[in-house]
């Protein structure tokens, strides 16, 4: 059985992109320690690289992409604040 993911609120708004996109991925994939999360930043945009073990890969994609998709609208929301372009990769 899975333990139910917590989610705390600091009190600050400023809650990272890798947080966000690692919280999502944590919760879809049957194995979360082998979730890993990386940004890379520049001047007008952020790249998110997420990565999980090969049997899960899947589960975040989704079918025909869906879960993906929804990964990336969350993500994009949560970017509009930041004045920055978010994107999120998915490594093979």
């Amino acid at each position: 059985m899975r333990t139910p993911l917590t989610v705390v609120q600091t009190g600050n708004d400023n809650c990272s992109m890798k947080a966000i996109v690692e919280i999502i991925a944590r919760a879809l994939v049957d194995q979360p320690d082998a979730v890993s999360v990386a940004e890379v930043s520049s001047a007008h945009s952020l790249i998110v690289e997420l990565t999980v073990a090969k049997e899960d890969l899947g589960k975040i994609i989704g079918k025909q992409g869906r879960t993906a998709g929804a990964i990336r609208t969350i993500v994009s929301a949560a970017s509009a604040k930041t004045g920055k372009r978010t994107v999120l990769e998915i490594i093979e």
